[in-house]
């Protein structure tokens, strides 16, 4: 079941779930709008032009209040929100209609799943055949929350737990599945 606004303020007023710094004017009738950070990555090109997933990638990091994200650019950025999800909570994070119309698609992989804690790491890329520019402090997407059934069996307690920051893969930590 989505939760509307006013689950999502009884769960805040409560202390079940956590969302900092926090402006009662983000809680929407069934989502919270989040804002991008001033915290930005950028996978580093070298002379080795493969990127290896049992391998770190390189990035550089950019704390910035306005970021100009390329034409066919990709970079990492983080919400300036950092959330707290109770067990029995998971999100999805959707950007805005109003950006994807101008060529700005947001993402983060999947969702954010129940038990994680932190700030939000999206991946941006200007599909725009020209510059956009990116500020800190702008609504950028909305989290739509999600009650399970019950407490998740196993809550996350990932290798991103606790991230603050344009956060970048931390594939190569991965156990993979021998066959």
């Amino acid at each position: 079941m989505i939760l509307s606004g006013k689950t999502i303020r009884l769960l805040l007023s409560s202390g079940q779930l956590g969302i900092s710094p926090l402006d009662d004017i983000q809680i929407q009738p069934a989502s919270v709008d989040v804002r991008l950070g001033s915290s930005f990555s950028v996978v580093e090109t070298g002379s080795n032009s493969i990127i290896k997933m049992d391998a770190s990638a390189q990035y550089r990091s950019i704390t910035a209040d306005t970021f100009l994200l390329l034409p066919s650019q990709f970079v990492l950025a983080t919400t300036m929100e950092y959330f707290r999800l109770p067990d029995n909570l998971t999100a999805f994070v959707e950007g805005r209609s109003s950006l994807g119309r101008l060529g700005l698609f947001i993402q983060n992989a999947g969702w954010v799943d129940p038990g994680f804690e932190g700030e939000i790491t999206l991946e941006l890329f200007n599909a725009s055949n020209r510059a956009i520019e990116l500020r800190a402090g702008r609504r950028v997407g909305q989290l739509v929350f999600a009650r399970l059934d019950g407490d998740a069996e196993k809550p996350y307690r990932g290798k991103y737990q606790g991230q603050r920051g344009a956060t970048g893969s931390r594939i190569q930590l991965d156990t993979e599945i021998k066959y």
